[in-house]
């Protein structure tokens, strides 16, 4: 019974084992590679999966996840013969398990090899200003020249993104003191266009000045003269309208003779303004001849036309 006992133990023990061997369950996002007889048979999905133990084997256990791989820093020479040293970081996903498996003994130590050959060529063809500016160039290269060898071992490198571009510190001091230099250059070149344009706008502000004081003396000229030239109508309007005047009262009845009353007047006050500019006083020789004058006088006035309608009465 004792035997019965420990057989029965060890077959229940061995169906325990078979099941563990049988019965396999695989993680999301993993694949297992399993061998039959030391040849691959097939590749385990995420889930229940069920194998015949002591026949088949799983060999390979992948993670289907993005990996970052760290890639060691090395020095690389520019094409300006600058040492500089490169450190940056490789981002891959297997796609294929089975290629994974036997595409290559080590894919994580061919990619790391592989990114750090492909860095050295590119940036041996770039001078070395030109490695600081075109970080995208290189990243999108080395993925791409990757990428194609990768395939072959069920890799696909998706980014590959430079951390550190550190030149020698002789190279670092140079590059200071060049930019230090290239912003002086541009403060002076700033301080010279502000001082430029400071003097255009004196400039034309002068100018604009000018032009408006000597638009303004030409407005006021212009101005003066009409209004002189408004004066000087206004003036012989009215003189013409007075003129206008006087001939219609002369037309009158009684007109001439009041014409004839006003310029015996006149020649009485100019011979007492004359009398008082000589200090002496001047009477004419005969004063009888004063009506003749007076009729001298509105002859005179009738040939220059001046008084129009006057006519002698008989």
């Amino acid at each position: 019974m004792e035997n019965l006992s420990g057989v029965a133990l060890i077959l229940f023990m061995l169906a325990i084992v078979f099941v563990f061997k049988t019965v396999n369950v695989v993680p999301q996002q993993h694949a297992w590679v399993v061998e039959r007889l030391g040849k691959y048979h097939a590749t385990l999905g995420p889930g229940l999966n069920i194998v015949i133990p002591f026949i088949d084997r799983i060999a390979y256990k992948h993670i289907l996840k993005e990996i970052p791989l760290d890639v060691p820093p090395q020095v690389c020479i520019t094409r300006d013969n600058t040492q500089l040293q490169v450190d940056g970081i490789l981002y891959f996903q297997i796609t294929d398990a089975m290629r994974a498996s036997y595409g290559s003994s080590n894919y994580i130590a061919a990619i790391t090899q592989l990114a750090q050959t492909t860095l050295r060529s590119v940036i041996g063809k770039m001078e070395l200003d030109k490695t600081f500016e075109e970080r995208d160039h290189i990243n999108t290269t080395i993925v791409n020249a990757i990428d194609e060898s990768a395939a072959n071992w069920g890799v696909k490198v998706l980014r590959y993104e430079i951390k550190d571009l550190t030149p020698p510190k002789e190279i670092l001091h140079a590059m200071q003191a060049q930019i230090t230099a290239e912003r002086e250059k541009r403060a002076l070149i700033a301080a010279s266009e502000g001082r430029k344009q400071e003097q255009i706008n004196i400039a034309t502000g002068e100018r604009e000045a000018s032009i408006a004081k000597s638009e303004g003396e030409m407005q006021a000229s212009i101005n003066r003269a009409q209004g002189q030239a408004a004066a000087i109508l206004a003036i012989a309007e009215a003189s013409a309208e007075a003129i206008r005047k006087t001939a219609s009262a002369i037309r009158e009845p009684g007109g001439s003779d009041a014409v004839n009353l006003k310029v015996a007047e006149q020649y009485v006050a100019a011979f007492a303004n004359m009398a008082k500019t000589n200090n002496s006083i001047i009477i004419p020789a005969n004063l009888s001849d004063m009506s003749g004058m007076i009729a001298s006088a509105m002859q005179v006035i009738k040939s220059q036309g001046g008084v129009p309608g006057i006519s002698e009465k008989k």
